[in-house]
């Protein structure tokens, strides 16, 4: 077991969207949907293991419906899918994308390799099935916004190398947005005291406080990426 705030570093976390490129964006939304009358709903695929899921937290305060709130909150008419499974990698993700994709969606968010890197996967397997999984979104001509994870520098210098850079090389080959660590929203905490009061006890979840913190930092490049 590892604490998330000893093995990454603030200054890794941190991206941010301005709040006038956010405004702007809401702005395209809602003139795109009047210019088109009653626009539909938008759908947004949450993709991934049990970040996504909300493992340990109730229902209502999961990344998903935090996140949907957050959105419907800024104006939009966005409905938010869990499509998250704890405990899933990215050969799993790739087992079962094509189903969860048959829903349809406007965006897919992204976010697998944790539990690879955590069970010592090799980077270019991961690569591979995340490659994969891209092709499969991006054929079906869905957004994606691709949610990184970083590796602790205890599997070693050449691992952390090869795992963290297929999240920024397979973001530039699908001409997906990237945002570079599902956590780094956390990175606003002062100090490891104060970042353990936003996880959970198994230091690697983060608490209800925690994701809202997640939320209010993705929140913008969704916004983002639905209004291109």
């Amino acid at each position: 077991m590892f604490f998330i705030g000893q093995i990454y570093k603030p200054s890794e976390w941190r991206y941010k969207v301005g709040h006038v490129t956010r405004m702007m964006a809401i702005v395209t939304i809602l003139a795109v949907m009047s210019a088109g009358g009653v626009a539909a709903q938008q759908r947004v695929v949450a993709f991934g293991d049990s970040l996504t899921a909300g493992l340990g937290l109730p229902e209502a305060e999961g990344f998903v419906p935090r996140l949907e709130a957050w959105l419907q909150a800024e104006g939009l008419d966005v409905e938010v899918i869990n499509a998250g499974l704890s405990g899933d990698t990215t050969a799993g993700g790739l087992a079962r994308v094509a189903w969860v994709l048959d829903g349809g969606a406007d965006l897919v968010i992204l976010e697998l390799g944790a539990n690879d890197m955590l069970r010592g996967v090799s980077p270019a397997l991961a690569r591979q099935n995340l490659d994969a999984i891209l092709a499969e979104i991006t054929a079906r001509g869905i957004k994606v916004l691709l949610a990184g994870m970083l590796a602790p520098p205890n599997y070693g210098a050449a691992y952390k190398v090869d795992f963290d850079a297929i999240y920024p090389d397979l973001a530039e080959k699908y001409s997906a947005t990237l945002y570079p660590f599902f956590l780094q929203g956390l990175g606003a905490a002062q100090g490891v005291d104060e970042l353990v009061e936003l996880m959970q006890s198994d230091g690697i979840h983060p608490n209800a406080k925690g994701v809202g913190m997640i939320v209010e930092d993705i929140g913008p490049v969704v916004v983002e990426v639905l209004a291109k």
